[in-house]
């Protein structure tokens, strides 16, 4: 074990980057703001070792689930950023076509150039705010919630943007939900391979707890795969097989329960 390995756990045991990172209220369109946005990219796939496996994965996994269909309306909730998720269904799917939702304007513009580069802004419908803003009559065939629910405080915040997506699926229709779960000070191991992930792409052990500090100050991802299977339960969904892991992230599909 190396010298940079164990001042970052023995900072984890006693405790000090608990305190340092003690969450707070979250708000996430004001999170990513245009500096996050021009960043996010690069730094999610630091942040998540298989970033566009995952993605890819997420893809098949809702192609597998929805079977032989040559056509398919796709809700993509924090669809902002990379919009990577939309570029990995089109590329797979030629027929699918997607609302891309995002209550934050910078992130926004940034999936938008994504998707531009991408030949796919044609086949996409962009809308800045919230899942409840969508027309009531608007329902989809499948969707997607991929790096969202760890930036939501509190489990009733969870539920509720589950239950609004859910209100726009159609009977049975499949959901993907991805992002990060366990408590972070509770699994040390993780966090502090999560710092190494960041030194392997040349941070300092100082910048190391910078970016630590910049990525946990406020999140609040469910403490266990059990709190999220409870979550998607509580939000009229079914248990959830999960297809991807990796460090604190877990990927899952689950479906709308009639």
């Amino acid at each position: 074990m190396n010298f940079y390995y164990c001042c970052v756990w023995r900072s984890l045991i006693s405790g000090q980057w608990r305190t340092a990172l003690k969450p707070s209220p979250l708000n996430s369109a004001e999170k990513f703001d245009t500096s996050r946005a021009k960043e996010y990219g690069r730094q999610s796939r630091i942040a998540l070792a298989g970033y566009d496996a995952c993605q890819d994965l997420a893809a098949c996994m809702l192609a597998a689930s929805l079977g032989n269909t040559s056509s398919a309306k796709i809700l993509v909730v924090g669809a902002g950023g990379t919009a990577q998720e939309i570029v990995a269904m089109a590329k797979l799917e030629p027929g699918w076509r997607f609302t891309a939702v995002d209550p934050s304007e910078p992130m926004l513009e940034a999936a938008k150039q994504q998707l531009e580069a991408n030949k796919l802004l044609e086949r996409t419908t962009m809308h800045l705010g919230q899942v409840e803003d969508l027309a009531a009559d608007e329902s989809y065939d499948a969707a997607t919630l991929i790096g969202v629910l760890h930036h939501l405080d509190g489990d009733e915040t969870k539920r509720q943007i589950l239950r609004s997506i859910r209100a726009h699926l159609k009977p049975g229709a499949p959901l993907i939900v991805a992002g990060n779960q366990y408590a972070y000070a509770s699994q040390p191991l993780l966090l502090a391979a999560w710092g190494q992930r960041w030194r392997q792409h040349g941070a300092s052990a100082d910048e190391v707890k910078v970016k630590l500090g910049k990525i946990l100050q406020g999140a609040d991802p469910p403490h266990s795969e059990a709190a999220v299977q409870k979550l998607l339960h509580d939000a009229g969904f079914g248990d959830a097989t999960r297809f991807f892991s990796s460090l604190f992230w877990g990927a899952w599909l689950t479906c709308k329960v009639v």
